[in-house]
């Protein structure tokens, strides 16, 4: 495998990365304009703009850009995170030229014709209900805004209906030009591709674009609260977050492996204590989320009514429990985990060609994975019981709950339980 970069004069960056073996290569732009980047007025516009990203360019119609890929076996998609927007594509060897061609004319050349916003605004609206009606996934959204209430970390992706319903051209443009910039753009390739044959791809198709003022987004603060929706659902959904550090911080390998020894599997302790010797709930889990400045280790579960007081008790409790005996095999468990994981996700692609444009879009450069590897190896039990001790006692906290749940115990209950 042959990992370089390059930087266009520009401040266009571009990663690469030969897998030998592979007659396939993942190659996409990440662009550095998230929901985060949006102000109030603005939310839900980056996500809106990535559906109209293939609703036509000056060069393709919908169906040509569709069909570009699809008559060489190939596959076209796009996602829009907090932190950033990626169009990408997964294509033979053979026409990598073609997919970077694609990629770079629904970035470049965007008709945004007044007709297909009306319909994508159709689609997204659609979108959006169905994320209401998924207790699962709109519980994190609820738990995201209570955790950094009236900040652009603080709200949905898809934005509220309100404001997608009233985006218009201009306002999509004006998106395009504050934010979609040389400089804040990162082509990332992985599998059968050349390095060479890339930069002078993107010499062509991106060298010419104009620099622009990043854009500076104010530093996320961890505030916390609860929100609660009663109704009558089968389940009472059940979401805890408690700050923890953004992916730039020291101690950021040492929360992942916490939270995977607290729920992170089967053998967790969460999953064995609450499901496995009590059978409260089916599903039940933690995992430690970051951004650049910040974080949020989540603890979620679905269960009943009936049920959730005593899970929500007995998840504080194995918290607290964690920072006294952690064991020195529970963090060799998690570590294992953690190595297996991302090993295992760098023999594909699309997760390799993934994770390039994030380390370079947070460190700008590709720290070794000897380096990645060793900083987890040398997370020490006593690392992480001092660890679990500021989760289960300091951490600033917030809750959100759905469903069957007037009798769940409130956020203020829970502290006083962390402090007792």
């Amino acid at each position: 495998m042959t990992l370089q970069t390059h930087r266009l004069p520009n401040g266009f960056r571009i990663v690469t990365e030969r897998m030998e073996g592979l007659a396939s290569a993942s190659i996409g732009v990440w662009v550095a304009a998230g929901g985060r980047n949006e102000t109030p007025q603005q939310n839900g516009i980056a996500h809106f703009l990535e559906h109209m990203a293939f609703k036509g360019t000056t060069k393709r119609s919908a169906l040509q850009i569709a069909e570009a890929i699809e008559d060489v076996g190939g596959y076209i998609n796009a996602y829009t995170s907090r932190e950033v927007t990626a169009y990408y594509v997964r294509v033979l060897e053979n026409d990598v030229p073609l997919g970077l061609d694609v990629i770079a004319d629904i970035l470049r050349n965007p008709v945004l014709e007044e007709s297909e916003i009306e319909v994508e605004r159709g689609v997204i609206l659609q979108e959006i209900g169905q994320a209401l009606d998924t207790p699962d996934d709109v519980i994190f959204d609820w738990l995201q805004e209570q955790a950094y209430p009236d900040q652009p970390l603080g709200r949905t992706i898809l934005g509220p209906t309100e404001r997608v319903s009233n985006f218009s051209r201009s306002d999509l443009q004006g998106f395009i030009g504050n934010h979609y910039g040389p400089e804040q753009m990162i082509l990332s390739a992985a599998g059968a591709v050349d390095h060479d044959a890339i930069v002078a791809l993107a010499e062509k198709l991106f060298g010419d674009m104009e620099p622009k003022p990043m854009f500076d987004v104010n530093a996320a603060k961890f505030v916390g609260g609860e929100f609660r929706q009663a109704k009558p659902l089968e389940q009472a959904h059940f979401a805890l977050g408690f700050e923890s550090p953004g992916y730039r911080a020291d101690n950021i390998y040492v929360a992942q492996i916490y939270a995977s020894a607290l729920g992170g599997g089967m053998s967790s302790r969460l999953f064995q204590e609450i499901r496995e010797n009590r059978g409260l709930c089916y599903t039940i889990f933690a995992q430690a989320g970051a951004y650049a400045d910040t974080g949020m280790m989540t603890v979620y579960a679905g269960t009943s009514g009936e049920q959730l007081p005593e899970l929500a008790h007995i998840t504080i409790d194995e918290m607290k429990r964690a920072a006294s005996d952690m064991t020195p095999a529970e963090v060799a468990r998690a570590r294992a985990q953690m190595k297996a994981g991302l090993l295992m996700g760098l023999e594909s692609p699309s997760n390799r060609a993934e994770r390039l444009a994030r380390l370079i879009q947070i460190w700008d450069r590709i720290p070794p994975l000897e380096e990645t590897i060793a900083q987890i190896d040398a997370v020490t039990t006593g690392d992480v019981r001092a660890f679990a001790e500021t989760m289960a006692a300091a951490a600033p906290a917030a809750l959100a709950l759905y469903g069957p749940v007037d009798g769940a115990p409130s956020l203020e209950e829970l502290q006083g339980r962390r402090a007792a």
